[in-house]
């Protein structure tokens, strides 16, 4: 498929992926927000919609050969489909049941069941065709046949649902008209053989990443630093953060994967990964350092005040001396942590740096000609390990000037 052919199939596709997302956020706001943390809940399905429709689109379109794209397209739709169709029906059949809004049945079994094909494409065939849109090797050929298979077995679950559709029961409770006997066999052996096929599928990725070199390297890069991100964030929010919080720090990094994958496929700056993910240890290790000696400082400053003083309340003072003592240590704590990422995770780099420091050192007190020469070979070798080295010296032509005179 030549690009313009593929530009004509996924500019309009992407737009309507887009269109349903903003008509998901009206029809949520006509039923109404209780909180800030709904708001931010709300947005996230259309923000993440968005995010793989428009980088599914510039993929597809300027490499219409990877899959990648495509599935990022179907996986937008798909999910599109999903954040526009539940508040449609609940609009339609519960805010305002009276309304004359069509298809409000079909929205509600649509709402309901069409985020599985997405998901199965999201969690299956992206990381085992990541990047290059291609197996890692035809031992990988029976993962990828076995993952199609819960689509086939969910075609009968999803006729079985068919019946209940516009009922405002399965609308807000589904889990009640799902059958049982077979087809509640059927489910569960759906969403175990996803399991099962997303885990191998996760290993197909890091078999890949350990036999990777160079540009494929930090493709994987790319995509590994977006899914620890998210699933920091995941931890975070189960067991450290709640409310809003959570919320916003959700929706921030909903874009990421989706992101990470289009810069890695189009290979867009690609080597600023190792930069981001230095700066991501640096500055994550300062916060919480920080944050914890703040929260310190707070707590023995008002330790020491309730007992000279005998007030339980907390005194302005003591804020303000523990931020003045975290201003103090920002910037020593950085470059002791800065370097202590270096010198355990970037030996290379760091080694190369103090390699060169040493050479500018000796560069500025050497005078003999020929011991620079073999000093400066000897630093290539040592920080770029190139195969070969070869120092070429230009000729004085003042010299030669003088000389045939």
């Amino acid at each position: 498929m030549s690009r313009r052919v593929a530009a004509w199939i996924t500019v309009p596709l992407g737009s309507l992926n887009v269109a349903l997302s903003v008509l998901s956020v009206l029809f949520a706001s006509l039923i109404g927000f209780s909180s800030l943390s709904l708001v931010l809940e709300t947005l996230w399905g259309p923000v993440t919609v968005v995010s793989f429709s428009v980088v599914g689109a510039i993929v597809a379109s300027h490499r219409p050969s990877n899959p990648l794209g495509w599935i990022f397209l179907a996986v937008g739709f798909s999910e599109g489909l999903t954040v526009f169709a539940y508040p449609y029906a609940e609009y339609a059949l519960v805010t305002e049941p009276g309304s004359s809004l069509p298809g409000a049945a079909l929205m509600s079994w649509l709402g309901q069941l069409f985020w599985f094909p997405g998901f199965v494409l999201l969690f299956t065939y992206a990381p085992l065709l990541f990047p290059d849109g291609r197996l890692p090797s035809r031992r990988w050929r029976p993962v990828a046949w076995i993952s199609a298979v819960p689509f086939a077995i969910f075609i009968p679950v999803v006729i079985s649902l068919w019946p209940y559709r516009g009922r405002r029961a399965f609308l807000e409770d589904p889990d009640r008209f799902m059958p049982g006997g077979l087809l509640g066999m059927l489910v569960t052996a759906i969403f175990s053989l996803v399991l099962l096929c997303g885990f191998a599928c996760l290993i197909s990725l890091v078999v890949r990443f350990w036999r990777s070199r160079g540009v494929q390297s930090q493709q994987i890069k790319w995509f590994a630093y977006a899914v620890a991100v998210i699933l920091i964030v995941q931890v975070l929010s189960e067991y450290v953060l709640d409310g809003p919080i959570t919320a916003l720090l959700s929706l921030l990094v909903a874009p990421l994967v989706p992101t990470a994958v289009g810069i890695a496929v189009l290979r867009y700056r690609l080597y600023d990964i190792d930069i981001i993910v230095n700066r991501t240890l640096v500055y994550g290790s300062l916060t919480a350092m920080l944050v914890a000696l703040y929260l310190g400082c707070v707590a023995t400053a008002q330790a020491i005040f309730r007992t000279l003083t005998g007030q339980e309340e907390q005194p302005q003072l003591a804020i303000v001396v523990s931020t003045l003592v975290i201003a103090a240590l920002f910037n020593p704590v950085r470059r002791r942590i800065q370097s202590f990422i270096d010198r355990h995770f970037y030996r290379r780099k760091y080694d190369a740096e103090k390699t060169l420091e040493a050479f500018s050192a000796k560069l500025r007190e050497e005078t003999d000609l020929e011991a620079l020469n073999s000093e400066l070979v000897g630093v290539v070798r040592e920080t770029m390990q190139p195969t070969h080295v070869c120092l070429w010296l230009r000729p004085d032509t003042a010299q030669k000037g003088k000389q045939s005179d």
